[in-house]
């Protein structure tokens, strides 16, 4: 295993599952985060060798769904078994219908340094349409959340291309997220992907299909705003104020080592891809019997 590695959290449960979404996630099951969390810190234990650790990275699923005191027993497990360094990135994804300001303030006290905030829309058909749990004023209260508890580098994801989303529609959603002055930006053009509630809303033509043309259209549109802005595109995906861009993220796009850690968790060491098993009861089953948990290349 190489020195120097980001390590990545697989948190797989959601209060409800959004209609896009084909990750790995679980809704109404947060009663199983305790025996989940604890397999998580055997698999750290069992893949912990010392290495210098340059990010940390809580994605799901709702990160947002773990209570301080367990974010805080990963942040222990993770130094007693790496070098971290004071200061590294600590990124949490959140979801805004999730968070407080005595939660956000407290995981800020325990080293989490940077906010993603699963915002998607301001407009509220929109997050309807999505299956969002919050409103568009919600994601904005959030957001003044976030700088009450400390947060000074704050990213906001928002979703275009959705069935019925107007180019006007996606501009004001544009003006309203800046006028919040995030430090960084994930803006992810939707995907219809199988079986999904929203793919089986347009296949069944309950809603409109996906115009690539207008799709187009809304990221040329986000380039041209964010640019003015001061915002610089450094990925596909990301845009970012000068030197706040995504340690983490960069990781991945120079193809450097990087270990998983949870359900369907992948990594990538000694140039080799590597994923746990995707099914939640094989990875909490390999821990209580005390076994390896299933690793296949990716």
């Amino acid at each position: 295993m190489p020195h120097d590695i980001a390590i990545y959290i697989h948190v797989p449960f959601c209060r409800r599952r959004c209609n896009y979404c084909s990750f790995v996630s679980y809704e109404h099951r947060e009663t199983e985060i305790p025996a989940y969390l604890s397999a998580l810190k055997k698999e750290l234990v069992r893949r912990g060798h010392g290495e210098h650790v340059r990010s940390i990275y809580f994605g799901g699923g709702t990160p947002s769904l773990l209570s301080v005191r367990q974010v805080g027993d990963i942040l222990t497990t993770i130094s007693s078994l790496f070098a971290v360094d004071e200061g590294i990135e600590v990124t949490m994804e959140a979801n805004p219908g999730t968070i407080n300001v005595m939660y956000l303030t407290a995981i800020r006290a325990l080293g989490v340094n940077r906010l993603s905030l699963g915002v998607q829309s301001m407009n509220n058909d929109e997050l309807l349409l999505m299956g969002r749990i919050h409103t568009g004023p919600e994601a904005g209260e959030a957001v003044r959340f976030a700088r009450n508890a400390g947060f000074d580098n704050l990213s906001l994801d928002l979703m275009y291309g959705l069935p019925g989303q107007t180019l006007r529609g996606w501009q004001n959603t544009l003006d309203m997220v800046l006028e919040m002055g995030p430090e960084h930006l994930s803006l992810y053009c939707l995907s219809l992907e199988a079986d999904t509630p929203i793919w089986t809303a347009v296949k069944s033509k309950q809603i409109p299909d996906i115009d690539p043309d207008l799709s187009a259209d809304q990221y040329e549109l986000a380039e041209d705003i964010l640019s003015a802005h001061g915002y610089r595109h450094y990925e596909i995906s990301n845009w970012a104020k000068p030197d706040r861009e995504c340690q983490h993220n960069i990781t991945y796009w120079k193809y450097l080592p990087y270990l998983g850690v949870g359900v369907a968790a992948h990594s990538f060491i000694d140039g080799r891809r590597l994923a746990n098993t995707e099914c939640i009861y094989v990875y909490l089953a390999a821990f209580s019997d005390d076994l390896e948990p299933k690793l296949d290349p990716d």
